[in-house]
């Protein structure tokens, strides 16, 4: 018999770590090839676990709710050698380990270094996100490595190290030695967030907690706020020949494609042309540099039926025609509501697109998607009286008529960008070819 390691699969790039949901298997069942092993969950994504070979599970080393680093054995499955594709080499007395052959991913890259860069005896696991903040912050490795933490293994967690931020500034004075020299900084020092005034819970209410999922948005709504000085622009397009053109192709798209034709896929072309003209809103910052991407996979806000949200993205959308993106909405927003997107597929954005016209909002100021620099909201199409110039002069006519805003980050976008980037949006939407064909 040989022991076969099952590891924590790789989830995606820059995802370091998962938590497990539940398992399938007790100790002591047995488990075909591919068979679901324990169900784990990364960032929004929730994903089955399979068993890489055929077995009995024989030793679970973590529990549920364990938060668990990729590539980390979570499991030993029993085997027989040849089941197992073990060479003659291998000893039968010793776990084995099989990485999952669940979503093929490239290695992440190693993390920025903070501040004068990560010190070579830190042998401490820090995410990503918990590096960016420190960074942002100002915190050395020092510090960070002294910092206590409440995670699995004494991990920092992104709900540790803020809460150093805001009390950093008092432990700063109280903790500096009256020896110490002042300390010289040329970056300039974040705002700590106010914390949260106290709520009374005295009267007739209920108390619901959030759920992983509410948290995780929460959170990150509120980093967003915290990183980038939110700004937003408005326009108002007419799109009355893109609806017309929609209501009279629907059936014939539907027939030839086998797809309903939404009005979701004809946003994500505009947005992709007019990011193609203005590059620069698709970029991300890292310090005080400008990451510019030359890829333009745009995110698409899906509403789940818990009422969260979450953003699965159409990679290179600049490269498919209406016909691809319609199949790739399509596709998307069914998996999101089913909850089977793989985790791949919701990483990797570099601009959002948030639909709040589903809702019947006429507009909306969407809260950027770190670390992208913008999001867009379209509004709901309503018919309006509108002014058109014609030949023999001006008239009122009865048009669809729907508002655009974006959300961007004042830290590199300024306010021509941003509005020239949202008027060649509305503009690609006003000029819509009513004669076009697929």
């Amino acid at each position: 018999m040989a022991r076969v390691e099952l590891v924590m699969p790789k989830m995606g790039e820059s995802i370091m770590e998962a938590t497990i949901l539940k398992w399938r298997k007790k100790i002591g069942e047995s488990v075909e090839l591919d068979e679901a092993v324990l169900d784990i969950a990364t960032d929004k994504v929730d994903s089955e676990v399979p068993s890489p070979v055929a077995g009995v599970l024989v030793e679970i080393l973590y529990q549920e709710n364990d938060v668990v680093a990729i590539n980390k054995a979570i499991a030993i499955l029993e085997t027989d050698a040849s089941a197992a594709g073990s060479s003659s080499s291998q000893s039968s007395s010793s776990a084995q380990p099989v990485e999952v052959p669940y979503v093929p991913a490239a290695t992440p890259a190693p993390s920025a270094p903070l501040s004068a860069g990560k010190s070579q005896d830190s042998v401490r696991f820090y995410s990503p996100l918990v590096r960016t903040i420190a960074k942002e912050e100002g915190i050395g490795q020092a510090e960070l490595d002294a910092l206590p933490g409440s995670g699995q293994e004494g991990r920092v967690t992104k709900k540790d190290i803020l809460a150093y931020v805001a009390t950093r500034g008092s432990q700063a004075v109280t903790n500096q030695p009256a020896t110490s020299q002042p300390v010289v900084t040329s970056q300039p020092v974040n705002p700590v967030p106010p914390s949260s005034p106290p709520i009374s819970i005295s009267g007739n209410v209920e108390i619901i907690e959030m759920d992983r999922m509410r948290r995780l948005i929460a959170d990150h709504m509120v980093m967003s706020k915290h990183t980038s000085p939110h700004v937003t622009s408005f326009v108002e397009a007419d799109v009355t020949n893109l609806v017309n053109w929609r209501n009279r192709v629907k059936d014939q798209f539907k027939k030839q494609y086998g797809e309903n034709i939404t009005f979701t896929p004809i946003f994500v072309e505009a947005v992709a042309r007019a990011i193609r003209d203005f590059p620069m809103i698709n970029v991300s910052v890292d310090g005080t540099r400008i990451i510019l991407k030359k890829d333009i996979n745009i995110g698409m806000a899906a509403a789940l039926p818990s009422g969260n949200l979450i953003v699965p993205v159409i990679k290179n959308a600049d490269y498919l025609n209406l016909a691809g993106l319609t199949k790739q909405v399509n596709d998307l927003a069914n998996r999101a509501r089913q909850n089977q997107l793989k985790p791949d597929e919701i990483q990797g954005g570099t601009f959002t697109l948030t639909n709040v016209g589903t809702f019947g909002n006429v507009m909306g100021t969407p809260i950027i998607n770190q670390p992208q620099v913008a999001i867009m909201a379209m509004g709901a199409i309503r018919k309006k009286p509108a002014v058109l110039e014609t030949e023999y002069g001006d008239v009122i006519a009865v048009r669809q008529m729907m508002f655009l805003s974006l959300s961007y980050d004042h830290r590199v976008v300024d306010g021509m960008l941003g509005g020239s980037f949202l008027r060649r949006v509305a503009d690609y939407l006003e000029q819509f070819d009513p004669n076009r064909t697929f």
